[in-house]
């Protein structure tokens, strides 16, 4: 099973209108100095797993946060509210083996901070139930 972050780059690299590529202005738990303009996803910790009585875990409950950095205050909040919209409510979908349920955005978009070469940082927190 993929880390959720993983399947969330394959999810908005295939939403075309957000222009979102891997490696180059989409990265997975690190966010690299360049470009200025970029998305990063992370996997911060979620819910447990649901266990049945026989003691299997059939769900499980991640989190995941999408961090948008760009130079311009108005197109970095454009950006993360793209992804919101393009992500919440979505489910049930089968991504790289995995079954997602659901994927429910728990937060707007929101500042996080200005970094210190001056660029936006903003993000949205997503909770997922999914299952392999």
């Amino acid at each position: 099973m993929n880390a959720p972050a993983v399947d969330f780059v394959d999810m908005l690299e295939a939403e075309s209108n957000l222009d979102l590529e891997f490696k180059a202005n989409l990265f997975v738990g690190y966010e690299p100095a360049t470009p200025d303009n970029c998305v990063t996803i992370f996997d911060p910790p979620g819910r447990s797993p649901e266990v049945t009585l026989e003691g299997n875990p059939h769900f499980y409950r991640p989190s995941v946060q999408v961090r948008v950095r760009n130079k311009s205050y108005l197109l970095g909040y454009d950006l993360i509210s793209g992804i919101v919209r393009a992500l919440h409510g979505r489910g049930p979908e089968l991504w790289n083996g995995t079954t997602y349920c659901s994927i429910i955005c728990t937060s707007d978009p929101a500042l996080l901070d200005w970094d210190a070469n001056g660029r936006a940082r903003f993000i949205a927190n997503f909770n997922i139930t999914r299952r392999i």
